[in-house]
């Protein structure tokens, strides 16, 4: 009976920390070991931009705003994610999604700054949200490798990217100040945990973020919002976007 109590408790203790929300530092924070304790998570209203163009899909003249700040080595981030999916499907231009980038600060996710650069690479070629799926999808594969970054140079094979361009742009400027942008806006609004989701600008709670939670939140908003401003084709595609935009795939 001993024996299998000792199997069971870290069992139950890794079970207990996919269920959490990841929680610690941003990778951006200060370095000088402050224990100030982090913000309180509020209204991102006031925060500085962050990465622009962001990743984005749907209009963005919808009534309605997602915002969600992620960390691509994050267990709770990846299980969210099919959930996020089917919401941008269902409600498609009716809302404006944004993904940021937030990769934690702590040692269970020594890659999660990398990976964050590498889909803002992938975004320099359009391919931002294939790269973010691939990472996603397949978040116990590549975390798990010593060879991570071949991981990730096949992904960049896969969905069609120009290897030598994307590795090249990993490893400048561009994409890591996308990435330092999107957490300085998350720091600034006191997001210390990922997945952190805002709508309409206000943090809501982890336990909402499931298809029917975030359904009932967004038709409520929709519906307080009162009629849509005017249709716009979905900005999946936009042809207006520069050339180093992470907006949605080009198809």
């Amino acid at each position: 009976m001993k024996k299998h109590n000792a199997v069971l408790v870290p069992v139950l203790a890794l079970s207990a920390f996919i269920a959490a929300a990841c929680s610690g530092t941003s990778s951006n924070s200060s370095k000088n070991g402050s224990s100030t304790p982090p913000k309180q998570v509020g209204s991102i209203q006031n925060a500085p931009p962050g990465a622009n163009p962001p990743n984005q899909v749907g209009s963005p003249t919808a009534t309605v705003t997602l915002e969600e700040f992620a960390d691509f080595q994050c267990p709770q981030c990846a299980a969210k994610h099919p959930v996020f999916n089917e919401i941008k499907s269902m409600y498609g231009s009716r809302v404006h999604f944004i993904f940021r980038n937030f990769p934690l600060k702590i040692p269970a996710h020594d890659k999660s700054y990398e990976a964050a650069v590498a889909a803002e690479a992938a975004g320099m070629q359009g391919k931002f949200w294939d790269m973010q799926n691939m990472l996603f999808t397949n978040q116990q594969a590549w975390t798990a490798s010593p060879s991570y970054k071949q991981i990730w140079h096949d992904y960049a094979s896969r969905i069609g990217l120009d290897v030598e361009k994307w590795e090249n742009d990993m490893i400048g400027i561009a994409a890591k100040s996308r990435v330092d942008q999107d957490i300085s806006r998350g720091n600034a609004a006191g997001v210390n945990s990922t997945p952190t989701l805002f709508i309409n600008n206000q943090n809501i709670d982890l336990s909402d973020m499931t298809v029917d939670g975030l359904k009932r939140l967004i038709d409520a908003a929709l519906a307080q919002a009162g009629p849509a401003k005017p249709a716009v084709p979905d900005q999946s595609n936009a042809a207006s976007a520069p050339a180093n935009s992470n907006t949605a795939n080009k198809k």
